[in-house]
């Protein structure tokens, strides 16, 4: 470890699982990068729903993870384990990891960095890699979307949402989201998306079928689940795919068996963070070729809703759970 480095840090923790009262500073020694390791002093740290649940206590970190929330950052590499390039250290990079985002330092696997272009702001990286690897396994893997198909979005202004517009966009792709918000829906239409559908006022089923001519959608990112899975079945087209990615509407649901035969369907669905660091590179080498120039030359670029001291990701949390932002939160930790 470099010398000029604090032997301790200050991470948002919590004692026991509630609200986001519960979250509160806490002094904690100086992570150490270990094997493939970069040790990252944070600028910014993305804010997603993982760690509302997992502040919640529905969601614990997976074996060897931190317990600290946060599953994206951006900074620069402060200190480099054994196995890595010595040329990283000094990177500005942005990085998916398992935990520990919340704090002015953070471990993170090197091969699951992706190097900030000099002219992209630390928030706006830090708001990247979580969405990014997750709308790219499912929606792209996955969901075997490809050129000229059909794309069906719920929560179309989440950061996962928001992601999914532009990258589908990018691929030529035909878009339909659901929002809760006439100003929502306009949010959804700025970003290119085709149909923005008010979930609260109209039957997006109906919709759907009104759009493609009765033909329907090719693929579902689905983050609602429960009764909404039938509705989406009634959605697709055959060979069809849907991908689950959460359980906001409820664990279970009923479907008819029949429909999946006579459509052909394929339903699926992913959780990222468990997966494997091999698993996770492989991922990112696939992003950082194919992706992660359309962010280097600004083609996309994340939405930003508000910024939030690291001190007060209690009230950034209250806002996530609130529903009314568009696009990402993001905690500013210690800006260059």
């Amino acid at each position: 470890m470099a010398a000029d480095l604090p032997k301790t840090m200050t991470a948002m923790g919590y004692d026991d699982p509630g609200g986001p009262d519960v979250l509160r500073p806490e002094t904690l020694p100086l992570p150490e990068p270990g094997d493939g390791q970069v040790l990252i002093r944070v600028a910014y740290a993305g804010v997603n729903r993982p760690d509302v649940i997992q502040r919640q206590g529905f969601y614990p970190p997976p074996p060897g993870a931190s317990p600290i929330p946060g599953l994206e950052v951006a900074g620069t590499i402060a200190a480099v384990g054994s196995g890595v390039q010595p040329e990283m250290l000094g990177r500005r990079v942005c990085a998916l990891v398992s935990g520990g985002g919340y704090a002015e330092y953070c471990l993170a696997n090197a091969a699951h960095c992706l190097q900030v272009p000099r002219d992209m702001p630390m928030d706006v990286a830090a708001a990247i890699p979580e969405t990014l690897f997750t709308v790219w396994h499912n929606v792209f893997e996955r969901g075997w979307a490809t050129d000229g198909e059909t794309l069906l979005v719920h929560g179309g202004t989440s950061g996962i949402g928001t992601m999914a517009i532009q990258l589908a966009k990018a691929f030529s792709m035909t878009v339909i989201a659901t929002a809760g918000s006439e100003d929502k829906c306009e949010a959804i239409r700025d970003l290119g998306g085709d149909l923005a559908i008010n979930y609260k006022t109209q039957d997006f089923v109906e919709e759907v079928k009104a759009f493609t001519g009765g033909k329907g959608v090719n693929v579902v990112l689905d983050m609602v689940s429960g009764d909404y899975v039938a509705r989406n079945i009634e959605c697709l087209a055959e060979d069809g795919r849907h991908v689950t990615i959460a359980v906001l509407g409820g664990l279970k649901a009923e479907i008819n068996m029949a429909t999946v035969m006579r459509k052909r369907l394929s339903l699926t669905g992913s959780t990222l963070r468990p997966r494997s660091d091999d698993f996770k590179s492989l991922l990112a080498d696939e992003i950082y070729q194919h992706a992660w120039p359309l962010f280097e030359d600004g083609t996309i670029s994340p939405v930003m809703d508000e910024t939030f001291p690291l001190a007060e990701a209690g009230p950034a949390h209250a806002r996530m759970e609130g529903g009314d932002h568009i696009g990402k939160i993001v905690l500013e930790v210690a800006p260059d």
